[in-house]
């Protein structure tokens, strides 16, 4: 068959806008599963716990059990992403998310459902290091920024949806927690559906070899002609787990997890506790600012979504992360500080912090090159969950046994140790290919 006629058949620039929207929506479908399976737990925790007897650290684990499928999924399915393509684990982690979603209508054990909850996480680990990646690959340089930047729109969207959903659905209607938990299921059947048919990334094609193929789908599906000729400028070569720490790129691997980790840490912890947090400060209605927090946090990703692929990134990501230092530090020094002005600088502080946090879905896709841009995405979604994980199990403790100023301080000192990190290592990418954008860090 006529390669030129294969590749000119859905090559029109609208069959090619049709499929960048097609892709899209499916990431961001992916990213609205994580937001809501964390936040559809909240509202029936303490129901299924009554009905399961289960204990404190039984509750605990069940909570974290998605947290903890993420932190093995993100670098195991990046790895698998990067051997064995994107469009197959594209599509397996979508089915088996289906398979353990379904399985929390009949779950009749705290153990069963931990197990299910973990291999959640499990595939929505490996859809950060498989989707982000497969989006930075098709999306042109000029619009990259604000595409992978949609998708944490899409996670606070879908943590905030699930919550009310779950809440709603408790007080109003006779549904079980069963029910609530398993209403994931229906979106993802949609999503696994609509992956049907998506083509593998031409960047991964020519990486491993597959070259005519590599470029029939480049001029099939690539929007700017420089996107198609940029994939041919790609290395065949193999990726390993041990690239990440070469002297080419442990720089990259080293910004991307931890300011990644140093963005997470503070806001998981603020946010999830964010009742006893306020409350601390003489704020009633913890639930509101809570609420409030989000709300502001999601007008953050929102702008910066906006201005990304326009103002770049290094501008967004290092100057909010010095903000959020000092409004910290602030907080922590203030003592006696009004609960109006304390809850004036916990809005400021999500919102910038959102800011910057919409960075870790774009960064890793562009400064590591295709043949670890997933197991290097991955290895970074699990260092981000360590730090999630950390803020969230150590913040009670020290409010408890430190008390509220120390712990702000601590908080603070973690956003300097990012700050401090991007104003040295951040990149600017903004409208490079990915060939030049992965070179910005590589030495």
């Amino acid at each position: 068959m006529d390669r030129s006629r294969t590749a000119g058949a859905d090559a029109s620039p609208a069959a090619r806008r049709r499929f960048l929207v097609r892709l899209t929506a499916v990431l961001i479908g992916g990213m609205f599963l994580d937001g809501y399976i964390l936040g559809i737990i909240g509202p029936v925790t303490g129901t299924f716990a009554e009905d399961l007897g289960l204990s404190p650290l039984e509750e605990g684990l069940t909570a974290a059990a998605a947290l903890l499928g993420i932190l093995v999924g993100s670098p195991l399915g990046g790895y698998l992403g990067d051997r064995f393509g994107r469009k197959p684990l594209f599509m397996a982690d979508m089915a088996l998310f289906v398979a353990a979603s379904a399985l929390q209508f009949v779950v009749d054990s705290a153990v069963q459902l931990i197990l299910v909850r973990f291999l959640m996480g499990i595939a929505v680990g490996t859809e950060y290091s498989v989707g982000w990646p497969l989006m930075a690959e098709f999306a042109p340089a000029r619009l990259r920024g604000r595409l992978l930047g949609a998708t944490i729109i899409a996670w606070y969207a879908g943590f905030m949806v699930a919550f009310l959903a779950g809440y709603l659905l408790t007080e109003l209607t006779d549904l079980g927690w069963r029910t609530i938990l398993g209403t994931s299921t229906a979106i993802a059947v949609v999503l696994l559906a609509a992956r049907i048919g998506l083509p593998e990334s031409p960047r991964w094609l020519w990486n491993v070899g597959r070259r005519d193929e590599a470029r029939r789908l480049a001029h099939r599906y690539l929007i700017d002609a420089a996107d198609m000729a940029d994939v041919e400028h790609e290395d065949a070569k193999t990726g390993t787990f041990g690239m990440l720490f070469s002297r080419q790129y442990w720089r990259a691997t080293l910004f991307t997890s931890m300011f990644w980790f140093c963005g997470v840490a503070p806001y998981f912890a603020i946010a999830t506790f964010a009742d006893s947090v306020l409350g601390r400060y003489g704020l009633g209605g913890g639930l509101a600012g809570g609420v409030g927090l989000a709300a502001v946090a999601l007008a953050g990703v929102v702008l910066t979504v906006l201005l990304i692929d326009r103002a770049g990134r290094r501008v967004l990501t290092v100057p909010p992360q010095w903000l959020c230092t000092a409004i910290l530090a602030v907080i922590g020094l203030w003592a006696g500080a009004p609960p109006a002005a304390v809850l004036a600088l916990f809005l400021v502080f999500s919102f910038f912090n959102a800011m910057y946090n919409t960075l870790t879905s774009v960064y890793p896709g562009e400064v590591f090159p295709t043949e670890i841009r997933g197991i290097g995405t991955g290895f970074a979604a699990a260092v981000s969950r360590v730090g999630a994980g950390l803020g969230t199990f150590l913040l009670p403790t020290s409010m408890e046994s430190l008390g509220s100023g120390p712990t702000m301080l601590i908080a603070a000192c973690v956003a300097l140790v990012g700050a401090s990190l991007s104003q040295w290592l951040a990149p600017e990418t903004k409208g490079k290919s990915l060939t030049e954008a992965a070179g910005t860090m590589a030495h």
